[in-house]
């Protein structure tokens, strides 16, 4: 079977293109079929390489999580504890939140956020898995029912996938789990519940069909079983999830990386770490940590335009820092006596992380991931504008951020001074002189969050010790001290998972689970407080866990332009498009309590329709 997929890539990479080319643009027609041409179905999808192909689709889909500029992942953790809009020179990006997160606004930018994306993409990317799963039966090239099965396995874990997100993103949401083929505007919203445990049922059904080693870029049988494990959660089954996090941690494919590897192994100056996250490391047969990854190359298909991930996550460090003689301190000029630009990145402080990502959570000075050399801060840049040399006795020192008098010397704090996980975001650009960000492999799923994972559902149950041995392995490979059982809560948890897995995890798909769980259950949580379901949208641990550490909304910060860093507990469920709702004039879709149009709403579905 694997030497099949090998046999045929290069078909499915070009079916898998046709399939996106001649796929609707997602605005009002977010769900409605197109003709396909030459590629119409008949002509494409009676053979298995023609599924395949579309299963192609859905990995370039979720691709574009990652890449380009104003990626969609940043919108994950500005909407988080970690991170928040650092653009900070005009109204629009998401910062007054009260004010501009509404479902009429432009949901879909780069220069504002990716609300939007994520509605419409998750659909797109629904819609492919269903085409193969509705055409399941149509080729009859299959070598054996093998290769069936592990197709439609490898459809319902995309299909599962897009409705985890959605369903943590946005709530109740409509549930379609047949190919759709002629326009229709009668779409019903499903409740959560529901959904999930239809995913569970066919990731449970797929886990016996695709093999535990597949090309990277494809789906193995590890990241259906981390997949399970986050619905598990979701659900509240927790012995279900430790269970299927036990079948994937000790399966024996996959592994922790706890020793030195990769291209940069020899290099005393490195450490494990930094070998994780280096670009051309992700994807080697070596590193058994990976589990889930996308394939980002200067060759790829529909080049993405690199990672961007030093422009997005860096702060705007070449302008707004001044010495404090008053003159301009940075550049990002490359070639020079002190080329940072070359050797960190050009940002311009679009996602900023926090105070708390940034300090709090950083409790061992010996952890690698904020050790100098993984982690920046901004002392550790010098003034290197050349125009002081000889002018100014600053140049060639650490930046500062106040003068000996007190004065601040920064334009602009918020998009300008703050630190940063270098390890984790570098990615050299060879193709660009003032690098934003390359061409790189990225994790989606690794299996450091699969044992974060686990430890959660220990804690759900009461185990502090299991969950303590799983937050461990993670911190002594990173060379932190362990945690005693005593230590450990919930909040532990969340903030190995900010140390661990910045710019990778969807931290507010996270963050939003673990509240309705919370609400779900009416476990007490570890800030005393129990919540409940009746009451979602106004009283949730998710806004209260950033109201718990936020060193922005709701405390009177302002941008340089004049805008306020506002928000509130509906928060905790994003607005559904007006246009993916006002468009089903044949149906109804939910919007979520707090946003314009909740009073149109009516009890979301209960029952499956699977169109057979």
């Amino acid at each position: 079977m694997k030497n099949h997929i090998k046999q045929s890539s290069i078909l499915h990479w070009m079916l898998g293109l046709a399939v996106l080319l001649f796929t609707p643009s997602c605005d009002d027609e977010w769900l409605q079929p197109k003709p396909l041409s030459f590629y119409a179905p008949e002509n494409t999808y009676n053979a298995a390489s023609g599924l395949w192909g579309a299963l192609v689709a859905c990995e370039r889909n979720m691709r574009h999580e990652y890449t380009g500029d104003g990626p969609p992942i940043l919108t994950e953790h500005i909407f988080s504890e970690v991170a928040i809009e650092g653009t900070t020179d005009k109204s629009g990006p998401a910062q007054d939140l009260n004010l501009l997160i509404t479902p009429d606004a432009n949901l879909n930018s780069t220069d504002f956020n990716r609300i939007g994306w994520y509605w419409y993409e998750g659909y797109r990317g629904i819609r492919y898995a269903n085409t193969v799963i509705s055409r399941i039966d149509e080729p009859t090239d299959y070598a054996n029912e093998g290769e069936r099965n592990h197709i439609l396995a490898t459809a319902y874990f995309h299909r599962a996938m897009r409705y985890y997100r959605l369903t943590n993103q946005f709530g109740d949401v409509p549930l379609i789990l047949y190919e759709i083929t002629e326009p229709r505007l009668d779409f019903f919203t499903t409740d959560r519940e529901v959904i999930l445990r239809k995913m569970k049922s066919d990731l449970e059904w797929g886990e016996e069909w695709i093999p535990d080693v597949m090309d990277r870029g494809q789906v193995p049988k590890g990241a259906l079983q981390h997949l399970l494990t986050k619905v598990n959660l979701a659900l509240g089954e927790f012995d279900d999830a430790i269970a299927s996090a036990n079948r994937l941690i000790d399966g024996g494919t996959h592994a922790l990386m706890t020793e030195r590897f990769g291209s940069v192994a020899n290099d005393p100056t490195r450490n494990i770490i930094w070998d994780l996250h280096r670009p051309e490391n992700k994807s080697l047969g070596i590193n058994r940590e990976g589990i889930l990854m996308v394939m980002d190359r200067i060759e790829t298909e529909g080049n993405s335009g690199g990672m961007q991930s030093m422009r997005q996550a860096l702060p705007f460090w070449h302008t707004n820092i001044n010495t404090p003689n008053g003159n301009r301190g940075t550049i990002d000029q490359p070639g020079i006596e002190f080329d940072q630009v070359t050797n960190y990145g050009r940002g311009i402080g679009r996602m900023r992380g926090t105070w708390y990502h940034q300090s709090m959570i950083w409790d061992d000075d010996d952890d690698l991931r904020h050790a100098p050399g993984n982690w920046m801060n901004m002392e550790d840049l010098v003034y290197n504008n050349p125009a002081l040399k000889g002018t100014d006795d600053y140049y060639g020192k650490p930046l500062q951020f106040r003068n000996d008098a007190g004065q601040v010397l920064v334009v602009d704090s918020i998009r300008s001074w703050f630190s940063w996980p270098h390890y984790k975001v570098f990615v050299p650009q060879p193709q660009n002189i003032r690098p934003g960000g390359g061409h790189s492999d990225w994790y989606i799923f690794r299996l450091a969050e699969t044992y974060l994972l686990r430890a959660e559902a220990h804690m759900w149950k009461g185990n502090a010790a299991a969950a303590a041995a799983d937050i461990n392995a993670i911190r002594t490979r990173a060379g932190a001290a362990p945690y005693g059982p005593e230590e450990v809560t919930l909040a532990t948890v969340l903030d190995e998972r900010a140390r661990e897995l910045y710019y990778e995890e969807p931290r507010n798909t996270e963050l939003t689970r673990i509240a309705f769980i919370y609400a779900k259950t009416g476990i007490p949580a570890y800030n005393g407080k129990t919540y409940n379901m009746s009451t979602f949208s106004e009283n949730n641990f998710y806004y209260d866990r950033i109201m718990e550490v936020t060193d922005y909304y709701n405390k009177g910060v302002f941008t340089r332009h004049g805008d306020t860093y506002t928000m509130s507990p509906y928060h905790v469920l994003w607005p559904i498009p007006a246009n993916a709702i006002n468009t089903n004039t044949q149906g109804i879709i939910n919007q979520n309590k707090g946003y314009s149009g909740y009073d149109n709403n009516v009890p979301p579905l209960t029952t499956l329709d699977e169109g057979k």
